[in-house]
């Protein structure tokens, strides 16, 4: 038998630092820091293709609130739908970041706070899913090309190369969390998620980092090449179908998230990828047949 001396032991504190009574967590420093790379990107980006200024400012408020809206609403709706749609406080919960609570502040790292309706912690949101994510977002960007009328697929092509970074800041915040953990293997380089059990299982929020880390550089690498093709789609049906076709594939090295997955033939996440594949083939398809036109 395998020693659990040979695997990486996983338990960092999820706290980076402490200002004052709040606790700035690693996974919300990850969030900033990949949210943060994207904006700096498609500004970049903007200046590349010489759209003016005054276009670029609404979009990181556009893009923010509908990635954290959707990712919160698909965590809760996708996942969760039984507990946050039982109650009206677990409503709240899924529209706010707190949590109603019985315990001592203590018990759940938090502030608490005594309202009419009961106490109340501030937790941040715990619990965002990418396909919820990826849809806000869409819906962001419709809304963002209602105001500006700017060429809505090449903003779509803007965000999407700079996607692929962020979700990679993301699943690293997934990591200094301990969740969304893979199942058990005796592969050298599995993590023993201390919070989780004592079991060597795949570090699965890593593959998904280090390869959207890649899906990157292939999507600069062909902006580089072919700058003209921003604005057909191809970008974003690129981005699309990298990341989700990936995702389809790695889901078979995680751990269920919810036990209503366990007896399904594909989960939630394989079958939440499979539309954004098919639209991504489709956009791919057709930026190339106007490029050859």
């Amino acid at each position: 038998m395998t020693s659990l001396l040979n695997f990486i032991l996983w338990n960092p504190d999820t706290t980076a630092l402490h200002l004052g009574p709040f606790d700035v967590r690693w996974y919300g420093l990850c969030w900033l820091t990949g949210l943060a790379l994207a904006y700096f990107l498609v500004r970049w980006l903007y200046h590349d293709q010489r759209v003016k200024d005054e276009y670029f400012d609404p979009l990181f408020l556009y893009c923010f609130v509908g990635i954290i809206m959707g990712a919160r609403l698909g965590h809760c709706i996708f996942y969760e739908p039984h507990y946050f749609l039982s109650s009206w406080q677990h409503v709240i919960e899924m529209l706010l970041p707190i949590k109603f609570v019985d315990g001592a502040p203590l018990a759940h790292g938090g502030m608490l706070y005594s309202l009419t309706g009961g106490t109340v912690i501030f937790t941040g949101y715990e619990g965002l899913a990418s396909h919820g994510g990826t849809l806000g977002l869409m819906l962001a960007l419709w809304c963002y090309y209602r105001r500006t009328h700017m060429n809505l697929w090449q903003v779509l092509d803007d965000i999407a190369i700079a996607t692929p970074i962020t979700a990679c800041f993301i699943r690293l915040g997934n990591l200094m969390n301990s969740e969304i953990v893979g199942k058990v293997t005796d592969v050298p380089w599995a993590f023993i998620f201390e919070r989780v059990d004592q079991m060597p299982r795949h570090p699965g929020q890593l593959y998904e980092a280090i390869a959207y880390f890649l899906f990157f550089f292939v999507g600069w690498h062909f902006y580089k090449k072919h700058k003209e093709w921003a604005g057909t789609g191809f970008f974003f049906g690129l981005c699309l179908t990298l990341i989700f076709c990936f995702r389809f594939v790695i889901e078979y090295t995680k751990d269920v998230q919810e036990a209503f997955e366990h007896d399904m033939l594909f989960n939630m996440g394989q079958l939440l990828s499979v539309p954004f594949i098919i639209i991504g083939i489709v956009c791919m398809r057709r930026a190339l047949r106007k490029a050859q036109q």
